[in-house]
């Protein structure tokens, strides 16, 4: 951290339910989360950027609550009510309150920008930091190409002890050559942390205080410092560039999809299915390829998801079928509806059991009853309808005046006819029956029927006395001129121009009075 910037600690407390085990006594979790992330090249703090679809924090603040229960601290710094705000809880104003409250305990500290960290890499690193009663351990990895990573330099009198962590911008030709790396999770004793952090100094190329350094600290006054190589080398790398992001993105991507096929999901083409990590999904249900998953979507069990269909933070039920080319947005849909192709759900839609939406309708804080139907081009916004409801191929509720907006209300069993525009605020009493073509803009009442369109005139012959004109006409028109060079087509008679004749010098030529 810089020593123009202040850091502060944003406690995580949330409540630990008794059914959760696993909870390590005497420990808590230090998340470090106050870095700018220049590399980053991005006015967002690094520890924001989503990594399928969550911010980088939340895997290390999920991971560790649950090692240690509501004991986790995070450290804030640049954006840090942003983080804040992402994490859930605010900072507390006295600095010094949670250091105070977590002195004494076994401190595992966690970079907030490692989101591929697993939890059983997390519980044996303290295994072996009691194991080796060690004041510190670290966690490292051996990579081929080190660049851009802090070195690890171990001590010379016994390989499983480290001395120091050199960074790459410190780092001279003899450590460049190193290629294990420290990953950045650390167990530290909590008396000695506290301790050693009074003593850092910022003497080094970036000018900044490196919370490394409390390893050489350590060396130096003859306590025990461990370390555990990562097997998968991948799994620790923190992401510093957008390459790295992208990088860590497919992995976790590729986790997320192997959890869900070995929790009972069919997947078609599990390489073009894309799953966020706060999404659940229910056994027997089938994603076809170019399915979109995003934020706290929850598909229940037996359902079809057709290809090119994207649901953002919607609840699904069980046996639902969505067809193509859907896009939904906030929207809870119940069991056994049927939806699309190309349906359009946004905010605040509820579609009741056995519903069917079909091709091109697109709804807006509206709620379609059970069993009723839209099957064919329309909108609905703001609009309650009632169960067994028809609504026709192009009903439009027209619920905006420019200023503000009202709502639809149809009851049961209503029956809506083609070309339908309802004009808000209006209701539609159970059982009515609306004629094809109608502009509903009062109450109708209950079992009636609405007609509201032009009067149909019919013409007896007129078709035939046009079709006959249209032929006589075109006859004229395509009268070729043969004895001219000229290849254009004669004009109609009518659309000539009528020659005057010209007037004599001296007088005028009357006009010719009608007979």
């Amino acid at each position: 951290m810089s020593r123009s910037r202040t850091t502060e600690v944003s406690t995580v407390k949330k409540p630990v339910s008794p059914s959760q085990q696993g909870k390590i006594a005497g420990l808590a979790v230090v998340v470090m989360a106050a870095g700018l992330g220049k590399r980053m090249c991005s006015k967002q703090a690094k520890v924001l950027h989503p990594v399928a679809g969550q911010a980088m924090v939340l895997y290390s603040v999920g991971l560790g609550l649950r090692v240690a229960g509501d004991r986790v601290a995070v450290v804030v710094g640049h954006q840090a009510d942003l983080v804040r705000h992402v994490v859930g809880r605010p900072t507390s104003g006295k600095r010094g309150g949670s250091s105070v409250a977590i002195v004494k305990q076994r401190e595992q500290i966690l970079s907030g920008d490692t989101p591929l960290l697993q939890e059983r890499t997390v519980r044996e690193l303290l295994r072996v930091h009691e194991a080796e009663r060690a004041t510190v351990t670290i966690l490292t990895a051996v990579l081929a190409d080190a660049s851009g990573y802090g070195r690890v330099v171990r001590a010379h009198s016994d390989e499983r002890g480290v001395s120091r962590i050199v960074e790459d911008c410190d780092a001279n030709a003899e450590a460049q050559a190193i290629r294990e790396i420290n990953v950045g999770t650390y167990v530290v004793d909590g008396e000695f942390l506290f301790r050693a952090l009074e003593k850092l100094d910022p003497s080094n190329a970036q000018g900044e205080y490196y919370l490394t350094d409390i390893i050489h600290l350590a060396a130096e006054q003859g306590h025990r410092v461990a370390a555990v190589v990562l097997d998968n080398p991948d799994e620790g790398l923190g992401v510093n560039t957008r390459r790295q992001l992208a990088e860590a993105e497919q992995v976790v991507r590729q986790q997320i999809r192997d959890r869900w096929l070995d929790a009972g999901v069919t997947m078609i083409d599990p390489a073009s299915t894309w799953i966020d990590a706060t999404v659940t999904i229910g056994r027997d249900t089938v994603l076809y390829p170019d399915v979109t998953l995003e934020g706290t979507t929850a598909i229940g069990e037996d359902c079809v998801l057709r290809s090119y269909t994207r649901l953002t933070d919607c609840t699904v039920g069980n046996g639902v079928e969505i067809l193509d080319h859907c896009v939904f947005a906030d929207s809870h849909i119940e069991d056994d509806s049927h939806l699309g192709p190309f349906v359009h759900l946004r905010p605040g839609v509820v579609v009741r059991k056995k519903a069917k939406v079909g091709n091109f309708v697109e709804m807006k804080k509206t709620d379609l009853g059970e069993g009723s139907k839209a099957n064919h081009l329309s909108y609905l916004g703001n609009t309650k309808i009632g169960k067994g409801v028809n609504i026709g191929a192009g009903t439009i509720t027209c619920n905006y005046d420019g200023v503000r907006k009202y709502q639809t209300v149809i009851g049961d069993g209503v029956f809506l006819g083609s070309d339908t525009q309802l004009i808000a605020p209006v209701t539609v009493g159970a059982g009515a029956i609306i004629a094809a073509g109608t502009t509903v803009t009062k109450d109708v009442p209950a079992d009636a029927l609405v007609i509201g369109r032009v009067p149909q005139v019919n013409r007896a012959g007129w078709a035939a006395r046009r079709r006959a004109l249209q032929t006589g006409v075109n006859r004229e028109t395509l009268t070729v001129k043969r004895k001219t060079k000229s290849t254009r087509l004669t004009p109609h008679a009518s659309r000539l121009t009528k020659k005057r004749p010209l007037a004599s010098k001296g007088r005028q030529v009357k006009k010719r009075s009608r007979g």
